[in-house]
C-alpha cells in the first residue's frame, strides 16, 4: 500500500503540473497557484456515479480514504447516483450545473468534448493514463488520439448468463438449440433486441457488417459509413427472428428475470448484473460467450459491442481546484479502487495491474467477456439518435413475414441515419416529446410548435395515464434533452395534456409544464378538412383577450366545412351561426373563435 501511495504522489504531481500549464493557457483570469505548490485546503465538490446498488457508498468510502492519504486536503463530496448514459446528457445540457467528477459510457465522449464539458489531459497526465491502463480503454478515453478523461472499467460488453439446470453444456454454443430448449421447458430467453440497438447489433456484427461514425476534432458527427442495409443485413434479421418470433422471447437484459413469474433460462447481459444472477441461481449459474446461429447452411458467431466506463473532470476556473480534482480522479480510477469495485459490484478493471490480480483473472463473468471479446467490436463514438433508430428494424423483423418486409425495414433504417446529416436546420433545432405513453415506448416523437419564440407546445394534447413518463428533446436526438432534474417527467394524474416547454437558449435550460385540456370549457375545430370527415378535433387555445385560436394552422380546400365546438361535445357548437362554416378560398388558415360574440373567423397563416 505504501508503495502505491508513493507512486500515486509522484503521478499526482505530474498531473498537477500538466493541469496547471493547460489551465493557465485556457483562462488568463484563473487564480495563481501558491508559490510552494501546495494543494492544501477544503473543497466542496459533487460527484456523479453509477446508480447500481453499492457504487455510491463505495465511492464515498474511497474519497474518505483519499482524504486520509492526503493530509491537508479536505474533500467534502456530495456523491449522487446518475446513470452513465444520463450523466453525459445532463452535463451537455448545462456544464455549469454539472458535477465536478462524473462517470459515463465511452460512446458519450464526443458530445462531452463538443460541449466543452472536458478539458484534454496534458502530456504527463496522458502518459500516466497510458502507462496504467490497457490500450483499448485509452482509445475509449480519446478523440483523435487526444486523451480527455480517465478509464474506469474495461467491461462494458455483454455475454450470456444461463441456468445450468435447463441449458446444458452440449447446447450452450447453439442459438437455435437454446431457443428450442427454452420453449420445450417453458422458460424464457431474455435478450433486449427491440429495446436496444446495443444488443441487436450483435447479429449484424456476426455477418461482418459495421456502422462507423466519423467526428471532427470538436466531437461533431460529420458522416457515417454503414452497410446494415444489404443482403447480409437481411440474413442478420432472419437470424434475429429465431429469437424474436419465439413465444418465450422477452425483451430484457435483467438477470432478475431468473426469478420472474415465468423465469428465464437465459439472459444476455453484462458484468454489472453478475451479483443478481449469483444470488438467484447460486451453483446453478452458468456463464458463457454468446452462441452461434446458422443461416443458409453457414454458422456465424454472435458479435457484440465492447467498451469502457470513463471518469471525467469538469473544466475549472481555479487552477488549484482543478489539480485536486485531477488528483482525485486518478486515485478513484487507480488499481486499488478498481479492485474494490470489482469485489463489490463485479466491474472489470482497465488498470493492467488490477487485471492481473488472481481473483480478477479467475472471475467467470470476466472470463466469459474475454472469450466474447474475440467477436466484439470496440464501441466508437456513435450519434445519439442511432440508439433510437436502431431499435426499429428489430420490431419490424418480429412482425415481418417476407424478405421484402426485412428489406423495407433496413431501407428505412438507412434513410433515417443518413437523414441525420441532411436534416433541415428547423428540424435540428425543433423540440419534440418522447416517452412511454399512449401505446408508445420511447419510440415516437410528438411534434412541438414554437409560439412565441422559445416557448414550445405540443401541436396536439397527449393522452397520459398516471405514471406515464416522458422527456423533451431537440432534433429527435438525445444529445440535448430535458426532464425533471435530469430524470424522466412522471405524470401524476391521468388526462389529456399539452406539454409546454419554455427554453432559455443562453443558459441552455428549460422548464416543462403540463397544461390540461379542460373537457368542459375547451374549444376545438371539427369538420371535413385535411382528410378528416368530422372525426377529428383540432385543439384551440385562448389569448389574453379570451379569443381562441387553433394551435396549428389548418389547410382547407375551397368548399370544405367545419364548426367550433366546446368540450369535445355537440351540446354547444358554432360555425356560420348555427350552420357549418364553409371555406370559400382554399388556403392555410388559423381558425379563431370569440366566445362573447359567438363568431368564427379565418386568419391566413402565410
Amino acid at each position: 500500500m505504501k508503495r502505491f501511495l508513493k507512486l500515486f504522489s509522484v503521478l499526482a504531481l505530474l498531473v498537477f503540473i500538466c493541469v496547471f500549464a493547460f489551465a493557465c493557457k485556457k483562462d488568463k483570469e484563473q487564480g495563481d497557484t501558491p508559490a510552494d505548490g501546495t494543494l492544501d485546503g477544503t473543497y466542496n465538490i459533487t460527484v456523479w456515479v453509477s446508480d447500481i446498488a453499492g457504487v455510491k457508498e463505495l465511492t464515498e468510502a474511497q474519497i474518505a480514504k483519499f482524504n486520509e492519504a492526503n493530509p491537508g486536503i479536505v474533500i467534502n463530496a456530495t456523491v449522487e447516483k446518475v446513470g452513465e448514459g444520463e450523466a453525459a446528457t445532463q452535463m451537455v445540457t448545462s456544464v455549469e450545473d454539472g458535477a465536478d467528477l462524473f462517470c459515463f459510457a465511452q460512446d458519450q465522449l464526443s458530445r462531452l468534448v463538443q460541449a466543452a464539458a472536458l478539458n484534454p489531459l496534458g502530456v504527463e497526465a496522458t502518459k500516466t493514463v497510458k502507462d496504467l491502463n490497457d490500450e483499448g480503454s485509452v482509445r475509449a478515453a480519446s478523440v483523435n488520439d487526444q486523451v480527455y478523461c480517465y478509464p474506469l472499467t474495461s467491461d462494458n460488453g455483454y455475454f450470456m448468463f444461463y441456468d445450468k439446470r435447463v441449458i446444458t453444456e452440449d447446447i450452450v454454443g447453439d442459438l437455435e438449440a437454446i431457443v428450442k430448449k427454452c420453449e420445450d421447458s417453458g422458460k424464457n430467453i431474455s435478450f433486449k433486441l427491440e429495446g436496444s440497438g446495443w444488443y441487436n447489433a450483435s447479429f449484424f456484427f456476426a455477418l461482418g457488417l459495421h456502422s462507423n461514425w466519423t467526428t471532427d476534432n470538436n466531437g461533431k458527427f460529420v458522416s457515417v459509413e454503414d452497410n446494415f442495409n444489404s443482403a447480409d443485413g437481411v440474413k442478420a434479421l432472419k437470424a434475429m427472428q429465431k429469437v424474436l418470433k419465439s413465444k418465450n422471447y422477452v425483451d430484457s437484459e435483467s438477470t432478475a428475470d431468473f426469478e420472474a413469474a415465468v423465469p428465464s433460462a437465459v439472459v444476455v447481459s453484462g458484468t454489472w448484473d453478475s451479483g443478481t444472477a449469483k444470488k438467484i441461481l447460486g451453483d446453478n449459474l452458468g456463464v458463457a460467450e454468446l452462441p452461434s446461429f446458422t443461416i443458409d447452411g453457414q454458422k456465424y458467431h454472435l458479435g457484440s459491442f465492447s467498451g469502457n466506463k470513463l471518469m471525467g473532470v469538469k473544466p475549472q476556473t481555479d487552477v488549484k481546484r482543478a489539480a485536486v480534482l485531477q488528483k482525485l480522479a486518478l486515485y478513484l480510477t487507480g488499481k486499488e479502487c478498481q479492485l474494490e469495485r470489482f469485489a463489490e459490484v463485479g466491474w472489470g478493471p482497465s488498470n493492467k495491474e488490477a487485471q492481473a490480480d488472481p481473483a480478477v483473472a479467475a472471475d467467470p463473468a470476466l472470463n466469459a467477456l474475454a472469450a466474447q471479446s474475440k467477436y466484439a467490436i470496440p464501441q466508437g463514438q456513435i450519434h445519439g439518435s442511432w440508439w433510437d433508430i436502431s431499435k426499429t428494424y428489430a420490431t419490424a423483423a418480429r412482425e415481418a413475414s417476407t424478405d421484402a418486409d426485412l428489406e423495407a425495414a433496413l431501407a428505412s433504417y438507412e434513410e433515417s441515419i443518413k437523414g441525420l446529416f441532411s436534416m433541415p436546420v428547423d428540424e435540428q433545432n425543433a423540440f419534440t416529446v418522447i416517452g412511454k405513453f399512449d401505446g408508445h415506448n420511447w419510440d415516437f416523437d410528438v411534434t412541438m410548435e414554437q409560439k412565441p419564440a422559445n416557448t414550445w407546445m405540443t401541436t396536439e394534447p397527449i393522452p397520459f395515464a398516471a405514471g406515464d413518463e416522458f422527456k423533451v428533446r431537440q432534433g429527435k436526438s438525445w444529445d440535448v434533452n430535458f426532464g425533471d432534474n435530469g430524470e424522466n417527467v412522471k405524470v401524476e394524474e391521468a388526462g389529456s395534456f399539452y406539454v409546454k416547454f419554455v427554453y432559455d437558449p443562453d443558459a441552455k435550460t428549460g422548464v416543462i409544464t403540463l397544461e390540461k385540456v379542460n373537457p368542459n370549457y375547451g374549444w376545438t375545430v371539427i369538420g371535413a378538412f385535411e382528410g378528416h370527415n368530422w372525426d377529428f378535433d383540432a385543439y384551440m387555445e385562448p389569448d389574453s383577450n379570451g379569443i381562441w385560436t387553433s394551435v396549428n394552422a389548418i389547410t382547407f380546400n375551397a368548399g370544405e366545412e367545419f364548426k367550433v365546438r366546446q368540450g369535445l361535445s355537440w351540446d354547444v357548437s358554432y360555425g356560420d351561426g348555427t350552420a357549418n362554416f364553409k371555406v370559400e378560398t382554399a388556403g392555410k388558415y388559423f381558425v379563431t373563435f370569440d366566445p362573447t360574440a359567438c363568431t368564427v373567423g379565418l386568419v391566413p397563416a402565410e
